[in-house]
């Protein structure tokens, strides 16, 4: 049950963490509210690992995690502008759905095939991670934008690799020495980018707040994961983790009053189930 619950956890606080990090966005930006929540998650990795008196880990787990945090960066932001572009109803459940997929098909390679009741939860839980992604009016047109899924499907590649390299760097090492690696790769391609882009380094008053809740959330579900996937296998841990949205969509519901659709209450039942079966 260990590696469940750690799951779950990872993905309430990303839920949550999203939640705030969406509510940070409105009042100054997105860019700025992920930078400035990467640098408070990288201030508090940092501390916790000088406090918890952890050996640093070898280069090899560093390049490992500082890639990973690259990558789920990258992803990230090629996230973002596919959603600039008019796809928002498709980017978030193509990505979601991707990122959940890669660790199975790794996970089913290195560590074999999970249980047959595990398996079949990661099926609801994969339908759950498609269904509450969507927007209200559901993904009704994917197959006429089918050439414009490259940048969804990348960012969930980023993602998913995110998952899986961590998961592989973390297994013999300590729990927050490699979370500063992948804030340290996620900052330096931020910090690129925004310099790039010129973005202005300003934040709207009354935005701190939100700003650190979402920088704390989104640490407290690397670090959940982590612990996942050190207890238990790499694509269960990935899995749950990947149920994540139904935490954001649940916290709207209840805190801005905003409308869940049929599929989204559909999808939070499958991932009920998924848990369910997972158990067994």
């Amino acid at each position: 049950m260990l590696p469940i619950i750690y799951g779950l956890l990872s993905a309430l606080t990303w839920g949550a963490g999203d939640f705030t990090g969406g509510l940070a966005a409105r009042r100054t930006g997105a860019l700025r509210a992920v930078f400035y929540g990467e640098i408070i998650g990288l201030a508090a990795v940092l501390a916790l690992s000088y406090l918890d008196n952890q050996p640093v880990p070898p280069a090899m787990v560093w390049g490992l995690t500082t890639l990973a945090g690259a990558l789920g960066t990258i992803g990230l932001l090629l996230l973002y502008h596919s959603m600039t572009t008019g796809l928002m109803s498709i980017a978030t459940p193509v990505s979601a759905l991707l990122a959940a997929v890669l660790p199975v098909i790794v996970g089913a390679a290195t560590e074999g095939f999970p249980s047959l009741w595990t398996f079949v939860g990661f099926g609801f839980a994969l339908a759950a991670v498609w269904m509450i992604s969507q927007g209200r009016d559901g993904v009704t047109d994917i197959l006429s934008h089918i050439a414009d899924l490259k940048l969804p499907l990348l960012a969930g590649i980023g993602f998913g690799l995110y998952f899986v390299l961590m998961n592989l760097a973390t297994q013999e090492t300590s729990l927050f020495w490699p979370m500063v690696g992948s804030r340290s790769g996620g900052m330096l391609v931020l910090t690129v980018f925004m310099i790039l882009r010129r973005e202005p380094l300003t934040v709207a008053k009354g935005s701190w707040s939100v700003i650190f809740l979402n920088g704390t959330l989104d640490i407290l579900g690397n670090g959940f994961f982590i612990l996942a996937g050190q207890t238990g296998r790499m694509d269960v841990s990935a899995v749950l983790g990947a149920l994540y949205p139904g935490g954001t969509v649940l916290l709207a519901w209840i805190f801005l009053h905003e409308r869940l659709s049929r599929n989204q209450w559909i999808g939070i039942a499958f991932s009920l189930a998924a848990i369910l079966l997972m158990t067994i």
